[in-house]
């Protein structure tokens, strides 16, 4: 993943981990992209969405202004993006289902001539809105050509 190697997330904790790991696998999930790589891809931005939720509850602030009880499993992404629109803090356009079987889909099959488009353009709204995105990419450490 495009995060091996250049951080580690257990030291920067449990909010700055997951906003770091988000970051580095958006870019890494857009190179993949870019090389044709559709099926890494779309799996890396599924972890980078996953690392997003992940660090958008490690917040009690967050956590609270989304009304999450203790009966909501937020480890589940699924449960997490349906809290998350629930509350407002997500509009809800994006498809996390589909994005969801697409993702379990890429794990197992190549994808050639998929045109990741609308998904790339889905998965950056929601992490605009979830405050993500924008950031800088000079910031985070710099990538590893090399890497898958």
């Amino acid at each position: 993943m495009p995060h091996a190697g250049l951080m580690d997330e257990e030291a920067l904790g449990p909010i700055e981990g997951p906003l770091q790991r988000a970051r580095l696998h958006i870019r890494g999930g857009k190179r993949r992209l870019r090389q044709g790589k559709t099926a890494a891809g779309i799996v890396t931005l599924y972890d980078a969405l996953g690392a997003a939720l992940q660090w958008y509850f490690a917040s009690t602030e967050r956590r609270t202004k989304a009304a999450a009880g203790p009966e909501d499993d937020l480890k589940k992404e699924g449960t997490a993006y349906r809290l998350l629109v629930r509350s407002g803090a997500l509009d809800g356009k994006f498809d996390f289902t589909a994005f969801d079987q697409l993702a379990e889909y890429a794990l197992e099959h190549e994808m050639p001539g998929f045109d990741p488009g609308e998904v790339l353009a889905g998965v950056e709204s929601v992490m605009t809105q979830l405050g993500v995105m924008p950031f800088d990419e000079a910031a985070l450490p710099p990538e590893d050509p090399a890497t898958f």
